[in-house]
């Protein structure tokens, strides 16, 4: 086994919060993530971004959430990406980061219908 060290503490909370980002399944590119004083975020611009929207949806979870509108929201990510996949134009970061946010927060948005509807069965029972 081979030990690593690191310069700073830094180095090492940074290299600790990439292996996490590993596991989210994420490319983690550096030609397609964000970063912050020399740092490459953990995940990609798009994963940031589904993570973001993901925590909103969260968040505002007391507020109407619709599937049809959910639908669209992932719809729009997903269309993004293929434009991107068939080689039809490029995406960039912001743009993989504000489709991300609005598929996170779709995606999230058809869960919590879902959970709220289970919830409704689980009661009337």
């Amino acid at each position: 086994m081979q030990m690593i060290y690191h310069k700073t503490k830094a180095d090492s909370v940074w290299i600790a919060l990439m292996k996490m980002g590993a596991k989210t399944g994420c490319h983690q590119r550096a030609d397609r993530s964000f970063f912050f004083k020399g740092y490459q975020f953990p995940v990609c611009a798009r994963c940031c971004g589904v993570l973001c929207g993901e925590l909103m949806a969260i968040m505002f979870g007391r507020k109407c959430h619709n599937v049809k509108i959910g639908s669209v929201m992932m719809g729009i990510m997903f269309l993004d990406w293929l434009v991107q996949y068939l080689d039809i134009q490029e995406s960039n970061n912001p743009r993989r980061f504000v489709t991300g946010i609005l598929g996170g927060y779709g995606a999230w948005s058809i869960y919590l219908v879902f959970f709220k509807e289970m919830r409704k069965v689980i009661e009337s029972r």
